[in-house]
Protein backbone atom coordinates (compact mmCIF):
# COMPACT_ATOMS: atom_id res chain seq x y z
CA UNK A 1 0.00 0.00 0.00
CA UNK A 2 1.17 3.32 -1.03
CA UNK A 3 0.60 6.04 1.33
CA UNK A 4 -0.18 9.48 -0.13
CA UNK A 5 1.84 12.45 1.23
CA UNK A 6 0.78 13.70 4.59
CA UNK A 7 2.88 16.46 6.16
CA UNK A 8 1.91 17.56 9.94
CA UNK A 9 1.09 21.04 10.84
CA UNK A 10 0.01 23.39 13.22
CA UNK A 11 -3.78 24.80 13.77
CA UNK A 12 -2.25 28.38 12.72
CA UNK A 13 -0.62 26.59 9.34
CA UNK A 14 -4.62 25.66 8.46
CA UNK A 15 -6.49 28.01 6.16
CA UNK A 16 -10.21 29.14 6.71
CA UNK A 17 -12.39 27.57 6.48
CA UNK A 18 -10.42 24.53 7.32
CA UNK A 19 -9.62 25.33 10.57
CA UNK A 20 -12.52 25.57 12.06
CA UNK A 21 -13.81 22.47 10.67
CA UNK A 22 -10.71 20.40 11.58
CA UNK A 23 -9.49 22.55 15.18
CA UNK A 24 -11.64 21.42 18.14
CA UNK A 25 -12.36 19.16 20.37
CA UNK A 26 -15.66 17.84 19.17
CA UNK A 27 -16.82 15.17 17.08
CA UNK A 28 -16.66 15.65 13.32
CA UNK A 29 -19.55 14.46 12.58
CA UNK A 30 -22.06 17.27 14.26
CA UNK A 31 -19.22 19.91 13.05
CA UNK A 32 -19.97 19.07 9.43
CA UNK A 33 -23.59 18.66 9.49
CA UNK A 34 -23.76 22.07 11.25
CA UNK A 35 -21.45 23.45 8.58
CA UNK A 36 -23.23 21.88 5.25
CA UNK A 37 -26.63 22.19 6.95
CA UNK A 38 -27.76 18.66 6.35
CA UNK A 39 -27.08 15.06 8.17
CA UNK A 40 -24.55 12.76 7.18
CA UNK A 41 -24.41 9.12 6.16
CA UNK A 42 -21.04 6.53 5.17
CA UNK A 43 -20.49 4.82 2.36
CA UNK A 44 -17.61 2.05 3.27
CA UNK A 45 -14.56 1.91 0.52
CA UNK A 46 -12.78 -0.79 2.43
CA UNK A 47 -13.23 -2.81 6.00
CA UNK A 48 -10.83 -5.15 7.81
CA UNK A 49 -10.97 -7.13 11.26
CA UNK A 50 -9.42 -8.49 13.59
CA UNK A 51 -9.80 -9.95 17.21
CA UNK A 52 -9.12 -6.26 18.60
CA UNK A 53 -10.89 -4.28 16.30
CA UNK A 54 -12.65 -3.18 13.59
CA UNK A 55 -11.11 -1.12 10.27
CA UNK A 56 -12.71 1.18 7.75
CA UNK A 57 -12.59 3.46 5.21
CA UNK A 58 -14.89 5.72 4.16
CA UNK A 59 -16.93 8.47 2.64
CA UNK A 60 -19.25 10.58 4.49
CA UNK A 61 -21.72 12.19 2.70
CA UNK A 62 -24.36 14.91 2.42
CA UNK A 63 -28.06 12.86 2.55
CA UNK A 64 -29.62 15.74 0.48
CA UNK A 65 -27.21 15.49 -2.56
CA UNK A 66 -24.56 13.17 -1.38
CA UNK A 67 -21.53 15.25 -1.56
CA UNK A 68 -18.79 13.96 0.04
CA UNK A 69 -17.33 15.73 3.00
CA UNK A 70 -14.97 13.76 4.51
CA UNK A 71 -13.04 11.01 3.89
CA UNK A 72 -12.12 9.06 7.14
CA UNK A 73 -9.80 5.99 7.94
CA UNK A 74 -11.04 4.32 11.32
CA UNK A 75 -9.88 1.73 13.90
CA UNK A 76 -12.40 0.97 15.74
CA UNK A 77 -11.77 -0.80 19.46
CA UNK A 78 -15.01 -3.16 19.40
CA UNK A 79 -14.88 -5.07 22.93
CA UNK A 80 -14.79 -1.32 24.30
CA UNK A 81 -18.21 -0.49 23.06
CA UNK A 82 -21.30 -2.21 24.37
CA UNK A 83 -23.28 -4.35 22.18
CA UNK A 84 -26.11 -2.55 20.47
CA UNK A 85 -23.17 -0.04 19.18
CA UNK A 86 -21.13 -2.92 18.17
CA UNK A 87 -24.05 -4.01 16.28
CA UNK A 88 -24.96 -0.55 14.74
CA UNK A 89 -21.13 -0.13 13.43
CA UNK A 90 -20.95 -3.00 11.71
CA UNK A 91 -23.91 -2.37 9.78
CA UNK A 92 -22.11 0.05 8.00
CA UNK A 93 -24.24 2.96 7.26
CA UNK A 94 -24.41 5.10 10.27
CA UNK A 95 -21.27 7.53 10.95
CA UNK A 96 -19.31 6.57 14.50
CA UNK A 97 -20.23 9.94 16.24
CA UNK A 98 -24.22 9.51 15.45
CA UNK A 99 -23.72 5.79 16.72
CA UNK A 100 -21.91 6.91 20.24
CA UNK A 101 -24.64 9.88 20.01
CA UNK A 102 -27.45 7.77 20.31
CA UNK A 103 -26.26 4.63 22.25
CA UNK A 104 -25.12 7.04 24.72
CA UNK A 105 -21.40 6.19 25.15
CA UNK A 106 -19.49 8.34 27.12
CA UNK A 107 -16.85 9.74 25.27
CA UNK A 108 -13.70 12.68 24.81
CA UNK A 109 -12.62 13.57 21.74
CA UNK A 110 -9.00 14.43 21.52
CA UNK A 111 -7.00 15.78 18.15
CA UNK A 112 -3.82 13.83 18.01
CA UNK A 113 -2.45 16.32 15.38
CA UNK A 114 -3.84 17.98 12.52
CA UNK A 115 -2.27 17.32 8.74
CA UNK A 116 -2.41 18.59 5.16
CA UNK A 117 -1.90 16.19 2.44
CA UNK A 118 -1.57 16.12 -1.42
CA UNK A 119 -4.20 13.85 -2.71
CA UNK A 120 -3.65 10.27 -4.37
CA UNK A 121 -6.15 8.55 -6.48
CA UNK A 122 -7.84 7.41 -3.67
CA UNK A 123 -8.69 10.48 -2.23
CA UNK A 124 -9.41 12.58 -5.46
CA UNK A 125 -11.51 9.71 -6.54
CA UNK A 126 -13.54 9.98 -2.88
CA UNK A 127 -13.50 13.68 -2.52
CA UNK A 128 -13.19 14.93 -5.88
CA UNK A 129 -10.37 16.88 -7.68
CA UNK A 130 -9.24 20.13 -5.86
CA UNK A 131 -7.94 23.16 -7.24
CA UNK A 132 -4.92 23.74 -4.87
CA UNK A 133 -2.36 20.90 -3.52
CA UNK A 134 -3.59 19.84 -0.14
CA UNK A 135 -6.51 18.91 1.38
CA UNK A 136 -6.63 19.16 5.27
CA UNK A 137 -7.44 17.29 8.38
CA UNK A 138 -6.92 15.90 11.26
CA UNK A 139 -5.71 12.50 13.63
CA UNK A 140 -8.55 11.82 16.32
CA UNK A 141 -8.36 9.79 19.22
CA UNK A 142 -11.93 8.88 20.74
CA UNK A 143 -11.80 7.64 24.00
CA UNK A 144 -14.18 6.49 27.09
CA UNK A 145 -14.26 8.30 30.40
CA UNK A 146 -11.32 5.73 31.87
CA UNK A 147 -8.89 6.67 28.87
CA UNK A 148 -9.21 3.86 26.54
CA UNK A 149 -9.24 4.00 23.11
CA UNK A 150 -12.22 3.52 21.25
CA UNK A 151 -11.15 4.76 18.01
CA UNK A 152 -8.34 5.91 16.11
CA UNK A 153 -9.39 8.27 13.22
CA UNK A 154 -7.68 10.45 10.42
CA UNK A 155 -10.26 12.78 8.81
CA UNK A 156 -9.82 14.55 5.34
CA UNK A 157 -11.80 17.27 4.24
CA UNK A 158 -12.69 18.09 0.79
CA UNK A 159 -11.03 21.15 -0.63
CA UNK A 160 -13.59 22.28 -3.42
CA UNK A 161 -16.91 21.42 -2.00
CA UNK A 162 -15.90 23.48 1.19
CA UNK A 163 -14.77 26.56 -0.65
CA UNK A 164 -17.67 26.58 -2.58
CA UNK A 165 -19.73 27.06 0.60
CA UNK A 166 -17.53 29.22 2.58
Amino acid sequence: MVLPKLEQVEPDQIPQPFQSLVVHQKDMTPTLEGFHGDQIYIEVLHRDYSDQYYFREVVLKLEKNHQPVEFGAIRIFLERLPRNAREAILKEHMPLGHILENHQVEHVSCPIGYLRMEPDQLIKKTLGDSKGQWHYGRRNRLSNPSGESLAEIIEILPETQIELES
